[in-house]
């Protein structure tokens, strides 16, 4: 028998043989038996100087691919045991090992609890888009072309005269068009403004909008709903002040404070000293944004109020940089897991 023909052999035999091998230590052994330092693949190989040069060429070439076969062959039946060997481990009865799966962003959990709140209130929820015309935006709530208030809302604008909505307020408007009091909305989302990011600004915010119009609406009614909201949200004990304020849609407006969580209203660096936190402005529906969309401002009246979402969940978790609720520091947010 030629070198060659004992090449063959010997890959049949081995081949036979892994495909025997019940179990990892037998497969193991079996590799050493064959392809270890004293096995016969390598007796064979150490033959290989004793041939004649063309012999050689062609033999060692037939030796060298069917060792290298035998060494995938030996890795495959391994893989394979050792997967088999596993499943054969499988207990159906212990429990499941928990996989990580995301949860509700923080300002999403806020906005879900501001909504929760004044839903049960009475109030329905109304979403507009987040890409507004100038008319809806500034126009329909009392904004003329070349009123200075303006000048307040710095303006992302896009192509086709449109722009990015600097707050929730088109809601209301476009709500006022196709509907006949009485309305009672709020309008949570996103919003956009052109500012420099700093740790209370950002380009990019949320805002929770709300309004009611009816016959007989007063300023008691808006302090009632605003009293009643701040108090189920951060505590019964909290207490809050109204300061006059200007908005071009509101008329009377103003400004609440409620009392510093961090010093308990004794002054602090949150607070600026002052005990006081600003939360939202509010204020009396102004009649040009009532007769705007139709409706008789001589019977029906209105308030609204509008909040920013990231002060509310900066204020009820003392967080004092805007800028992290943005940066997807997951060790910041699984806080609020």
């Amino acid at each position: 028998m030629s070198l060659l023909d004992e090449v063959a052999r010997l890959e049949e035999e081995v081949l036979e043989r892994i495909g025997q091998a019940d179990s990892l230590g037998s497969l193991e052994e079996l590799k050493v038996q064959y392809l270890g330092r004293k096995g016969p693949v390598m007796s064979l190989l150490k033959s290989l100087k004793d041939l004649p040069l063309e012999e050689r060429k062609r033999t060692g070439a037939r030796a060298n691919q069917m060792r290298a076969q035998l060494e995938e062959c030996f890795s495959a039946a391994m893989g394979r045991l050792s997967t088999s060997r596993r499943l054969s481990a499988f207990d159906p009865t212990l429990p499941g090992t928990a996989q990580t799966v995301g949860t509700i962003h923080i300002i999403n959990q806020v906005m879900g609890q501001i909504c929760r709140t004044f839903y049960g209130m009475g109030f329905e929820i109304a979403r507009g888009p987040d890409v507004e015309t100038d008319y809806y935006n500034f126009e329909a709530l009392n904004f003329p072309p070349d009123h200075p208030a303006r000048d307040m809302q710095d303006t992302f604008f896009v192509e086709g005269g449109r722009l990015l909505r600097t707050h929730t307020t088109p809601v209301q408007a476009r709500e006022l068009e196709r509907r006949k009091p009485p309305i009672k909305i709020i309008a949570p989302g996103k919003t956009f403004r052109h500012e420099e990011i700093s740790t209370r600004a950002h380009v990019s915010f949320h805002q929770v909008d709300g309004f009611l119009i009816d016959e007989g609406v007063t300023m008691a009614d808006l302090k009632g709903a605003l009293v009643a909201f701040c108090r189920n949200f951060f505590g019964e004990d909290l207490k809050l002040k109204f300061r006059p304020s200007f908005f071009p849609f509101t008329e009377p407006s103003a400004e609440v404070d409620i009392s510093c969580f961090l010093c308990g209203g004794k002054g602090c660096q949150l607070c600026k000293y002052s005990g006081w936190l600003e939360i939202l402005g509010c204020g009396m529906i102004h009649p040009a944004v009532l007769e705007a969309a139709g409706h008789d401002s001589e019977k029906y009246t209105g308030y609204a109020f509008g909040l920013g979402v990231e002060r509310v969940a900066m204020l009820k978790y003392k967080i004092n940089d805007i800028r992290l609720f943005f940066n997807n520091n997951v060790r910041f947010l699984r806080q609020f897991n």
